[in-house]
């Protein structure tokens, strides 16, 4: 046998995590609600389809914007012919613009910072290549998402050091974490060479504030390592507090702004995971050099960087988007987290992202991560719904399940929901007597709860239910 490298023989990838398990049982098994009623749903892709029909409605009057119409034909040459790796002016000014205007116009961004990759995974391991050599370390706060595994590691040889947080404050990051995990690398002979936060959080959909924010930039200046900020999820903040983004952060505190770094793309805010758009923005000029020649390995189409400067250019349409996301996701959110509360599941509270934090310790047979696989196994293989185990986001404590909300229609998740419900009943007629356990009955679709949640808070079919306070704050 012809003998191939180490990483095409390796693990390093880390698909044999449940994570990516989870998404092989979907795959084997889609759930479609003709042809496979009982096939599984995917609950364990974090994918914003909510505002879907208003985006189709800018590209339908913006023929435009396409290469392959009559109105964009004439720019299809020169579009087509090469384009060097600095990326498309407008593309970079439109986006630059969108990420000030994200972050609610508090803070500007340099066009000329902006360096983009395929998508957040190629903008990750770009920085992780720029910031470390093999065999050095970033800490990462806990529970994290399951492919920071692969973006920082696989290629790069970059070893990532967990930063513990713990249920019992909600998971905050605190500096007595912080100094735990930068001694631990250093009792393994790990030199630290930067700090990653996600930031609104991916799986916990909570936000970090201020306070917090100004500690952690206190603590890598003091270490003088690097601070990443991934912050792909910064418009799904659809209720106050409002999200502060580290570039905020910077301006309130002394720091050496070399150490600054951001990964942002649009497959969260704006649901295209699809165009593979990811950027890095760095406020060390290094760092953005080095990085504009590594994209080469990674870059945007320019078809893409056409319609996405197109897109984004229109001010009217992104501020209606902006507000149109955050109502959509406040109303399944908060759907989602009633139906599940009125069958005792409970959930980390938040206020961003496209998933929820799920609490499910106490249908554990034990507290242990083995008696969460066992329970994760049973929702995969019998209720038939791919979530993701905490254990696979390297969380500290077992029962703690991430469940994505935003990527289906609405009848797909009231399917969703019956199993959930169907699945709770059993669960709690097996635990107690029956008449201890009588609930709302079955009977009552999940359709019809929809339908009166909707009217006792006396909403239309296209109000938010009810309107998200972040939105309601700005209008």
């Amino acid at each position: 046998m012809v003998a191939i490298s180490k990483i095409a023989t390796g693990n390093g990838h880390g698909e044999d995590s449940p994570y990516f398990d989870g998404w092989k049982a979907y795959e084997t098994n889609p759930f479609h609600p003709i042809d496979r009623p009982d096939g599984v749903i995917q609950m364990g892709l974090a994918e914003n389809q909510l505002c879907f029909n208003f985006i189709k409605k800018w590209v339908m009057e913006h023929p435009e914007a396409s290469l392959c119409s009559a109105e964009g034909v004439n720019k299809f040459k020169e579009t087509a012919l090469f384009q060097d790796y600095h990326g498309m002016p407008e593309f970079r000014e439109a986006v630059a613009k969108f990420m000030g205007k994200v972050r609610g116009g508090r803070v500007k961004f340099d066009p000329d910072r902006i360096v983009m990759s395929g998508g957040a995974t190629g903008a990750h391991e770009m920085v992780a290549f720029c910031l470390a050599d093999p065999g050095e370390a970033f800490l990462v706060p806990t529970p994290y998402y399951p492919g920071f595994d692969r973006d920082l590691r696989w290629r790069t040889g970059v070893e990532l050091v967990p930063v513990g947080c713990e249920s019992s404050n909600n998971f905050k990051i605190t500096r007595a974490a912080l100094e735990a995990a930068y001694e631990k690398a250093k009792e393994a002979n790990l030199r630290v060479k930067g700090l990653l936060i996600t930031n609104p959080s991916n799986p916990l959909g909570t936000i970090l504030d201020r306070d917090t924010l100004k500690g952690i930039v206190k603590f890598i200046n003091e270490k003088n390592i690097h601070l990443i900020g991934d912050e792909i999820y910064a418009a799904t903040v659809f209720m106050e507090p409002e999200f502060v983004s580290i570039s905020e952060i910077i301006e309130e505190v002394e720091c050496n702004r070399d150490l600054i770094h951001i990964v942002y793309s649009l497959s969260k805010d704006m649901g295209f995971p699809g165009f593979r758009v990811g950027i890095v923005y760095s406020y060390n000029d290094a760092v953005v050099s080095c990085a504009r020649k590594m994209s080469s390995f990674g870059l945007v189409s320019s078809q893409t960087q056409h319609l996405i400067a197109t897109m984004l250019s229109d001010d009217d349409f992104v501020d209606s988007f902006i507000v149109e996301s955050k109502e959509e996701l406040f109303k399944r959110h908060k759907y989602f987290t009633l139906s599940l509360s009125q069958v005792g599941i409970g959930s980390l509270k938040s206020n961003a992202g496209l998933f929820i934090w799920m609490d499910l310790r106490k249908l554990l047979k034990e507290k242990t991560f083995d008696a969460e696989m066992d329970l994760w196994r049973v929702i995969i293989n019998e209720v038939k719904l791919n979530v993701s185990p905490g254990s696979s986001f390297h969380c500290d404590e077992p029962g703690w399940f991430r469940v994505c909300f935003a990527n289906m229609d609405d009848n797909t998740m009231e399917v969703a929901l019956l199993r959930i419900t169907t699945f709770m009943h059993k669960h709690n007629e097996a635990m107690v007597p029956r008449k201890l356990c009588r609930r709302a009955s079955l009977k009552l679709s999940l359709s019809r709860r929809r339908d009166d949640f909707m009217s006792q808070n006396m909403m239309s079919p296209h109000s938010p239910i009810p309107q998200s306070p972040l939105v309601r704050a700005r209008t």
